[in-house]
């Protein structure tokens, strides 16, 4: 079962679009069906439209389905109103996307969704990958668009030190990616569904290797490689591509099942920190268990793709999904959150550090860690985390900024913000010296900041002006002349130092 509304977010991912809203977004769906001409009463919560005329409205009247997915650019407005009269949603596919693909992801989500077993894909691929290792002869890969290795056959026999490397580090090694984008491997794979043979890679090995792209629609999930001596037979070939569409399905289905524990784990973490959920409870949920926590926020920018971009972070803070992970993760708006269940704000630092590397180069992150909290102080640590982020937005430093050791600018920060709020005093020592230094060219402001910031030491307040401490006295004195300083107050210098900072 999977809710309407996770349906439809989860097909946005493959260029669906929304063209009628449903009665409401938060329907349960438990069946699909595939449009039957021979049995037209069949139907589902989900019902695909395969080969109905997107301009007939004959299906959108009749079925009891929730929502009707179609594979077309557009569908004819007869069909938008009908589906709008009844409440019906309807969505569009890109036609890039087969309909083999389109039905794995739904079934997965439908069907499989309350099961969200993200390892299934991966224990399939393997199968497949020694399945296609008996149909053409050699040992096989498969890989990710990032050249991460997903599965690989049992049949080693015959691999090179290129595939060895490969498998044991689950990743291409990078003077390999670079030998192979240097003869236009990824450019082909990016453009061609075709099988491509390379040649040997190192003069000593006597195999090269075929591989193929492994795509949904025009996006490029991945690839499947085999190691050979010679480009491969035309059975052989076919073979291939047949697995690679196979394999397509298998990721697109991993991947529907990872969004959903994804979101999920995103709504339990999103219900902690704002306080909505009984912390303990949720905390056990996800599987936290600690006396002491540290909430992060990040934000990243790569250019003007800041959408893309937070749900990439988001994806890497949750990579792997298993309770290995160190932490929990939400994304809210553009805000990566995740909470560790640690209070050790090193480790918080290269937890952030980590989830830079595996972000691409060019991508700005700007980080911050909250105070240690105890479980039912998280959202106290998540406004601390936001407050600090705010604090690195200002700062040229390249690591996450802590609470703890920020604690003072963020103080300011809130004191900045509780004087915008209300009207600023018009009169009083602070706005008379301004006022004057303004209308007369005096420095009588930052002197009075260098002697309050110096505790009215007038050698270090003259030396940080770069005058002589006569100079400090005299300004000083004329300073008392214009308005009442009560210096000897502590209470009057604390609110000079307030109005410094907020003015």
């Amino acid at each position: 079962m999977v809710k309407l509304d996770r349906l439809i977010n989860v097909l946005g991912g493959f260029g669906a679009r929304l063209v009628s809203a449903p009665r409401s977004r938060s329907a349960d769906l438990r069946s699909v069906a595939l449009h039957d001409p021979d049995d037209p009463g069949a139907t589902g919560d989900v019902l695909l439209a395969v080969g109905v005329d997107p301009d007939d409205a004959g299906l959108v009247e009749r079925t009891s389905a929730e929502v009707v997915v179609f594979r077309a650019g557009s569908v004819g407005e007869q069909v938008v109103a009908a589906a709008r009269g009844r409440g019906l949603a309807v969505v569009l596919v890109d036609p890039a996307v087969s309909w083999g693909q389109l039905a794995g992801v739904v079934y997965g989500l439908v069907l499989e969704g309350r099961e969200t077993e993200a390892g299934r894909g991966p224990t399939d691929l393997f199968a497949l990958a020694d399945a296609l290792a008996d149909s053409v002869g050699g040992p096989v890969t498969i890989e990710d668009h990032r050249s991460g290795v997903l599965a690989y056959s049992r049949r080693q026999l015959t691999a090179d030190r290129a595939r060895l490397a490969t498998i044991l580090g689950r990743q291409v090694p990078e003077e390999i990616r670079r030998t192979l984008a240097e003869r236009g491997v990824f450019r082909h794979l990016e453009t061609s569904d075709e099988p491509m043979y390379v040649a040997p890679l190192e003069p000593q090995d006597s195999h090269g290797r075929v591989v193929v792209a492994i795509r949904a629609g025009r996006e490029l999930l991945g690839s499947i490689w085999v190691e050979t001596q010679q480009p491969l037979a035309a059975s052989h070939e076919a073979a291939l591509v047949g697995g690679a569409r196979t394999a397509a399905l298998h990721l697109l289905r991993t991947r529907a099942s990872a969004d959903l524990e994804r979101q999920v784990e995103s709504d339990l973490v999103i219900g902690l920190l704002e306080g909505h959920e009984d912390p303990s409870a949720v905390l056990s949920r996800l599987g936290l268990r600690s006396e002491q926590f540290r909430v992060v926020a990040v934000q990243v920018h790569r250019g003007t793709a800041r959408d893309e971009t937070a749900l990439l972070a988001f994806e890497r803070a949750t990579i792997g999904f298993g309770w290995s992970r160190p932490g929990r993760s939400a994304l809210f708006a553009n805000t990566v959150y995740t909470v560790l269940p640690h209070d050790d704000a090193a480790r918080a630092r290269e937890w952030v550090r980590a989830l830079v590397r595996d972000l691409p180069p060019d991508t700005a992150v700007l980080a911050g860690v909250g105070g240690a909290a105890g479980p039912n102080q998280l959202v106290d640590s998540r406004r601390e985390a936001d407050e600090s982020l705010a604090v690195h937005s200002s700062r040229a430093d390249q690591d996450a900024v802590v609470y703890d050791e920020a604690w003072h600018e963020i103080l300011l920060r809130r004191l900045r913000h509780a004087a915008s709020t209300g009207r600023l005093p018009d009169r009083g020592p602070v706005v008379d010296l301004r006022r004057h230094d303004r209308e007369q060219g005096t420095r009588y402001v930052e002197t009075l900041r260098a002697w309050l910031e110096c505790q009215g030491d007038l050698g270090a307040a003259a030396a940080r002006l770069e005058i002589h401490p006569n100079t400090v006295r005299y300004r000083m004195r004329k300073m008392a002349e214009l308005t009442p300083l009560d210096l000897d107050d502590p209470d009057a210098r604390l609110a000079m130092i307030i109005a410094l900072a907020v003015g």
